[in-house]
């Protein structure tokens, strides 16, 4: 068989595995946000569909699918309909290029960090795609929310980032994840604990997830971005914003926490299992604090992620220079 032939059935593999591994998590996370929500606030959550409500999350797809798709009409109905699908589009890309475990990883390539961080971006594309095309100013409003949060909280997320790439060398995410094989104390999170903090707030942040969720602030904008939506449309929106939440999810465990190396043997279970605490970290962190002010998420990012992130890759740069 042809060298290229065997490549392009690999990558067809892996994009029919991490399809079917987006639409499982999705399933799966939004009935734990459910719980967890139900835990926080003293009640029980979904228990009538399935055992401990576990069968609500098919309940409600099949609710969604058989929900008609209602277009504005004074919309611009391409621009409408492409945002939902312009949002899960480059999330299938990303994906290929994390390391799950020793010899599992999509698409190995040297620049992987690199490829993350450039279709990130059109995420808020997507929203800004959606937004304005719905023709409502709350739409509007809120997509232009998405793009302004997007810009920001980036600026210091690659600063945190490229702190490890100074230490490392590399923006290749096989290797850093290999460079913290070993005892626990060799994980960043122990020799990069300020880039480690900053990469959770930013985290919030890229992901839209309370007590950063501006973009679709119910008090405020009824619905955000997504104000419009129905149906499929609607879902889609959804299920990108657990997507991302597994992606940074992943990135965290990856980056920070050792990737598949663990405190009892190696394998890709111990990626999963991070991924899934760090996932349900962030669920704890939606239910338990409030939403800020858009004024108060700015200053958090200008005044303090930024000059701390300035700070920790300079620390990080003289440590290397002279160590």
């Amino acid at each position: 068989m042809d060298i290229n032939l065997w490549s392009v059935i690999k990558l067809l593999v892996a994009l029919g595995a991490i399809i079917a591994l987006l639409i499982a998590n999705s399933v799966v996370m939004v009935w734990l946000e459910r719980k967890v929500a139900g835990f926080v606030q003293r009640r029980p959550g979904p228990y009538a569909v399935g055992p401990q409500g576990m069968l609500q999350t098919i309940a409600d797809t099949v609710k969604l699918l058989s929900k008609q798709i209602v277009i504005p009409g004074s919309s611009d109905r391409f621009l409408f309909l492409l945002g939902p699908v312009l949002c899960m589009f480059p999330m299938f890309i990303m994906f290929l290029a994390i390391p799950y475990g020793p010899w599992l990883t999509g698409l190995e390539i040297n620049l992987g960090l690199l490829l993350i961080l450039a279709f990130s971006g059109l995420e808020s594309l997507a929203v800004l795609v959606g937004g304005w095309g719905s023709n409502n100013k709350y739409s509007l409003i809120g997509a232009a929310r998405t793009v302004s949060q997007s810009v920001a909280y980036e600026i210091p997320l690659l600063l945190a980032i490229l702190a490890l790439a100074f230490m490392t060398g590399t923006l290749n995410l096989t290797v850093i994840t290999e460079a913290q094989t070993g005892w626990f104390w060799h994980w960043n999170i122990f020799r990069q604990p300020l880039a480690f903090l900053i990469f959770i707030i930013t985290c919030f942040g890229e992901t839209n997830r309370a007590p950063f969720d501006l973009p679709e602030g119910e008090s405020e904008l009824t619905g955000g971005y997504h104000t419009e939506y129905s149906g499929m449309g609607f879902a889609l929106f959804f299920m990108a914003e657990y997507t991302s939440m597994m992606l940074v999810s992943f990135l965290a465990a990856v980056l920070f926490l050792g990737g598949s190396s663990g405190p009892i043997g190696n394998g890709v279970w111990w990626t999963f299992l991070k991924m899934g605490a760090f996932m349900t970290f962030m669920m704890w962190v939606r239910w338990t604090f409030p939403r800020v002010r858009f004024d108060q998420l700015l200053n958090i990012n200008w005044k303090w992620l930024m000059p701390l992130g300035l700070l920790n890759l300079w620390l990080t740069a003289m440590a290397i220079k002279v160590f």
